[in-house]
């Protein structure tokens, strides 16, 4: 039995996910499709478009057998560590091989580059210089784009599992292209529709997407604000990434701008992008602080999202070999658990009663709740 997996935010899913989908299948030859899934908050320190509960559902509806989700504590953080728990995630689940998209689509250029060590040195240097993180890691990297810069994040781990084949796929839309086109729009381009109350039905495959709550940081701001001048620089400091003078950069930025839009573009500098901003928030919304991401334990266990019946078979296998499977809440280990009801209760915390209903129960009872 060959089981393939695939790392994906699905923010939303999109006909270039569905060729995504369908490559992997096609190049693995696997018997069982495995997606590894942020959750209701993803890796640009972004809300999801919608809750990942409908993601999933999505997903399965179109091909994928088995949805685990990535938890929040790594699904908001930098591309290399994103990826590195990504695929520790679906080794533990027993891939046999993983399918990622690049824009290179070149695997052997991209396995010489995530078999490099970077020095720490040459990133401060540089950033000295008053560069950003991106540009410096691209500079080393021979300026590569933002689903290649995942790929060796995801190439860098699977030297540590060397029975894992990694395939890699063409891109096929622009992730910067913010317009819808007759191909293949960009994720980016359909959610900037959504906020525009433009039709996506032909490019999007989340059914009625335009009719679920709008959640994004402008409609946030006021809690991020409220946090970042009443709190005491020694709280902000407690909360994990908030680091290098951070929270004196947010909070004077906060003070000084009154909407989300005035905000971000003033806070992001050549040191801090919009994405590391993002994810920081996150956090502060969160609490998630540095105190407790150092109490984590190792994460042994796989927490289920959804699945179809070959991927509940599947499951089954799994936990015949002993692998742990959250496939309820208690399940799951406690200290990750407790962080994603927190992320649960702030992605919705500005949803009617309705839907702050739906997204904290779905949280404790799984998909099909709604």
């Amino acid at each position: 039995m060959k089981v393939c997996g695939i790392v994906c935010e699905y923010n939303p899913l999109h006909q270039g996910h569905l060729y995504h989908i369908k490559k992997a299948r096609e190049l693995s030859k696997c018997d069982i499709l495995i997606a590894c899934m942020s959750g209701n908050f993803v890796q640009r320190g972004e809300f999801a478009i919608v809750d990942k509960w409908t993601r999933t559902k999505a997903a399965l509806d179109n091909g994928v057998d088995l949805v685990l989700e990535l938890p929040f504590v790594f699904a908001c953080q930098s591309a290399e560590n994103f990826g590195k728990n990504a695929i520790k995630i679906l080794a533990l689940a027993l891939c046999d091989s993983i399918c990622f998209g690049s824009e290179t689509n070149n695997l052997e250029e991209l396995k010489e580059i995530a078999s490099m060590s970077y020095k720490i040195d040459n990133f401060k240097e540089n950033m000295k210089k008053g560069y950003s993180y991106p540009y410096c890691y691209g500079f080393m990297a021979d300026s590569y784009g933002p689903n290649d810069i995942l790929a060796i994040s995801y190439l860098r781990e699977l030297a540590n599992y060397p029975n894992i084949t990694p395939i890699s796929i063409k891109r096929t839309s622009d992730y910067n292209d913010d317009q819808l086109n007759d191909n293949y729009s960009s994720a980016k381009a359909i959610r900037k529709a959504i906020m525009n109350n433009q039709d996506v039905s032909k490019d999007c495959l989340i059914a009625n997407i335009n009719t679920y709550p709008k959640v994004n940081w402008d409609n946030n701001y006021g809690i991020i604000r409220n946090l970042l001048l009443t709190l005491k620089p020694q709280q902000l400091q407690e909360i994990f990434l908030m680091d290098e003078g951070i929270e004196n950069h947010l909070a004077k930025t906060a003070y000084y701008n009154y909407d989300y839009d005035s905000f971000i573009k003033n806070a992001v500098t050549r040191r801090y992008t919009r994405s590391r901003i993002q994810r920081t928030l996150c956090q502060l919304l969160v609490n998630n602080t540095k105190k407790d991401m150092a109490e984590l334990p190792a994460y042994d266990t796989i927490r289920v999202l959804g699945f179809n019946q070959i991927g509940k078979s599947y499951l089954r296998e799994l936990q015949s070999k002993s692998i742990k499977v959250a496939n309820h809440y208690s399940a799951n280990i406690k200290q990750y658990r407790d962080v994603e009801f927190k992320a649960a209760i702030a992605y919705s915390s500005q949803m009617s009663s309705k839907d702050k209903q739906y997204i904290t129960r779905s949280e404790i009872s799984g998909l099909n709740l709604k």
